[in-house]
């Protein structure tokens, strides 16, 4: 049976997010308590260091930021947010010169590309931020990884590590956080252990149902949805797009992917094994770069954390459902669990 919505977390005064499912259907946020609890954890001592989440395309990483940032405000805290793929740059700190500057950081940048190239003006407006006397600070860059080259990713998180360990005033609590879809910045990141890395799933399949329910019939049973998308909000929102037809959604992932002819013919053996067993690219004789090619494709999420809550930002993905050779809760567009992927051919 379907659990009521467990938003204890939430109190009266915070505004739950409005999200679009689709074109005309807004809904409230939902799920995700896990990851909000440790918000909320953060907002008592602050993060100590750049927490970086990373996790599936589409998974719900920046609606749970966007909610996250309700939260933070709630407490106390001034927050500088940066979105480039949305084109959102937000800073509520109470200095209207610094919002300002915020306004012409969208206003300058032509396109996504070159507004992630300005993901450094968030160090600099955090810094001016705590120079101006603001104690308690969140600082959240959220899906600007894709864009930069995976060093510059891991020195603006060096920078965050910075802000936390060497600010330029006395300040009582900051919150930094990042979120990445980008594989190969994770890696270049962990490398220099400037930040905790922690991944986010897709969405569990309570709360993935409360979205599926929210969409109008006629529509496919609940199951085949779940076998469909995984939990993964966004195949959902392609899907009901794409009038529930599977077919199309993997032809356009394809597309967007650049699983080319030659591409499948190079890797057509290795990916035959892994549709019919993720577990084959955790074999010892897979082919690295098979593997970064699918990795920088966003197609796999490589070498993941075990099924350990410590481990793991909200909830961890299911355990492997013995009566099948797939994962409960894996997802058309990109999958992985425990040491374990997906490529679609």
């Amino acid at each position: 049976m379907l659990s009521l919505i467990n938003l204890a977390w939430l109190k009266p005064s915070v505004r739950r997010i409005k999200l679009s499912l689709v074109l005309g259907l807004d809904v409230d946020f939902v799920d995700r308590d896990v990851a909000i609890q440790q918000v909320i954890k953060w907002t008592g001592r602050g993060t100590g260091f750049p927490i970086v989440v990373f996790g599936p395309e589409g998974c719900g990483k920046t609606s749970w930021l966007l909610q996250s940032v309700e939260v933070l405000r709630e407490a106390g805290f001034d927050v500088i947010y940066f979105n480039p793929m949305r084109r959102r740059f937000e800073v509520e700190v109470g200095i209207e010169s610094l919002r300002q500057h915020a306004l012409n950081v969208l206003k300058q940048a032509a396109s996504e590309y070159a507004l992630a190239k300005l993901a450094w003006s968030v160090i600099d407006l955090a810094i001016e931020a705590i120079k101006h006397g603001r104690g308690r600070l969140a600082v959240i860059v959220d899906d600007a990884f894709q864009y930069l080259d995976k060093r510059e990713a891991a020195l603006i998180i060096k920078g965050m590590l910075e802000l936390i360990e060497h600010p330029p005033e006395h300040y009582e609590k900051i919150v930094a956080i990042a979120a990445t879809s980008e594989g190969l910045s994770r890696e270049e990141i962990g490398r220099h252990r400037w930040a905790h890395l922690t991944p986010m799933w897709n969405m569990p399949r309570e709360g993935f149902q409360q979205l599926y329910e929210k969409l109008p019939e006629p529509k496919p049973p609940f199951n085949e949805v779940w076998k469909w998308a995984g939990g993964n909000p966004n195949v959902l929102r392609e899907l009901y797009m794409a009038g529930w037809s599977k077919d199309a959604v993997v032809a356009q992932l394809i597309r967007e992917k650049r699983l080319t002819p030659d591409f499948i013919a190079r890797w057509r053996v290795w990916l035959e094994k892994v549709v019919n067993d993720p577990e084959a690219l955790w074999s010892p004789d897979v082919p690295e770069e098979l593997i970064r090619q699918l990795v920088e494709r966003n197609l796999i999420v490589y070498n993941i954390y075990e099924r350990k809550q410590v481990f793991w930002i909200d909830q961890p993905p299911p355990e492997r459902d013995p009566r099948t050779r797939y994962w409960e809760g894996r997802s058309m567009a990109n999958t992985n669990t425990q040491r374990s992927s997906q490529a679609s051919t």
